[in-house]
């Protein structure tokens, strides 16, 4: 799974990485958490792309509550064609979450014992590119917008600390994942567990635990 992550930018370097003109003003952010509005790259009307915020939680345009999307803030590869959430903005509304890097929890051997956060970083680019979903909830003129994020399998760097990892796409596989007109087959493909030579992982506080707390020091090893 994917519940916390990092995104501080700088915004000039998001704008070269993925290639768009300008992104939303937010503030460097330490510790997100599901329900906040987080950035997402997507294909524009014209093909181009843009940035945008949207609401971490995807709330299905079919569902009455939108209070589901508090629950819906991960979808799984294997399920995510099938499963109805997810199904039919995996096959159209598909997009990127930027990201400097995200946490995962790891359990005790002491039982009982707290879960040790772990900072999971890139090592040869400045951002992680998650693979995102996107949904339009509500009313034509006041829509809401929400996203998730889609897990994949751990690989070899993650195993130790956790079964499930963010799948992080690869630039050269990002035009096909953000084309509406690829094929779902093809999509498919692109949902498996990035080399493990391309991310590093060091402990971090337990104040990560607390979605209330923020700052650059949440990323520092201990």
């Amino acid at each position: 799974m994917c519940g916390r992550y990092v995104l501080y930018g700088p915004d000039a370097r998001l704008i070269e990485a993925f290639d768009i003109r300008e992104v939303p003003s937010l503030p460097p952010r330490y510790n997100i958490a599901p329900t906040a509005d987080i950035l997402v790259v997507l294909n524009g009307a014209s093909g181009e792309r843009i940035a945008r915020t949207m609401r971490w939680g995807l709330v299905p345009s079919w569902t009455k509550d939108p209070a589901i999307g508090a629950k819906m803030n991960n979808a799984r590869s294997e399920t995510v064609d099938t499963k109805p959430a997810f199904r039919s903005a995996f096959k159209s509304r598909r997009c990127l979450i930027p990201a400097n890097g995200f946490y995962e929890w790891q359990a005790p051997e002491v039982p009982k014992a707290r879960k040790q956060p772990w900072y999971i970083s890139p090592t040869n680019a400045p951002f992680f590119a998650f693979a995102g979903l996107m949904e339009r909830w509500g009313p034509r003129e006041d829509p809401l917008y929400t996203t998730c994020i889609v897990t994949t399998d751990a690989n070899e760097l993650m195993e130790p600390i956790h079964d499930r990892m963010p799948v992080v796409l690869a630039p050269e596989a990002w035009g096909g994942w953000l084309d509406s007109a690829t094929p779902t087959s093809e999509v498919k493909l692109l949902l498996r567990p990035a080399p493990a030579e391309g991310m590093q992982a060091w402990p971090v506080s337990l104040a990560v635990s607390n979605a209330r707390n923020e700052g650059a020091s949440l990323i520092e090893a201990t």
